[in-house]
């Protein structure tokens, strides 16, 4: 019986690829994007996470801190409403943040989730009066680059 042994260089190489692969499955499952700087809100800052489901939904989850009171802006609004673009050029309401005082905490921290069927391509945060809009119409708060 012949013993094939490999060297050190073909166990590294085979190592790296293993390792390389493995890291790709567990971080495939999950994008994640930052909101860039706002001019409105220029401390605010935040995350999006968006995981495709078994069921090919997809679950998005937005952290974000120190986001002023929509209140506090000017012109005053009265809350904050989460926007997707579908990979289709569609812009959808996922709903809003409510910005009382129950829902943003004394360090301005809020976060939001939800599933949605459309795919995602981009995620903005508008600043409106109605919570229930079809289209943006406010000033754009925060946005993320395409993904």
């Amino acid at each position: 019986m012949k013993v094939t042994t490999l060297n050190t260089k073909t166990k590294n190489i085979f190592l790296a690829v293993f390792t390389l692969l493995l890291m790709v499955s567990f971080t495939s499952c999950v994008t994640k994007a930052e909101f860039e700087k706002s001019s409105v809100v220029p401390a605010a800052q935040g995350m999006v996470k968006v995981k495709k489901d078994n069921n090919k939904n997809y679950a998005i989850q937005i952290n974000i801190s120190n986001l002023a009171e929509s209140e506090r802006l000017t012109p005053s609004k009265k809350t904050y409403v989460v926007w997707l673009v579908s990979d289709q050029s569609e812009t959808k309401n996922l709903g809003q943040f409510n910005s009382s005082s129950s829902t943003f905490s004394n360090n301005l921290k809020a976060s939001f989730k939800t599933v949605t069927s459309y795919s995602p391509t981009k995620i903005f945060i508008t600043a409106e009066d109605d919570a229930t809009e079809q289209y943006p119409r406010g000033e754009v708060i925060l946005s993320t680059d395409r993904f």
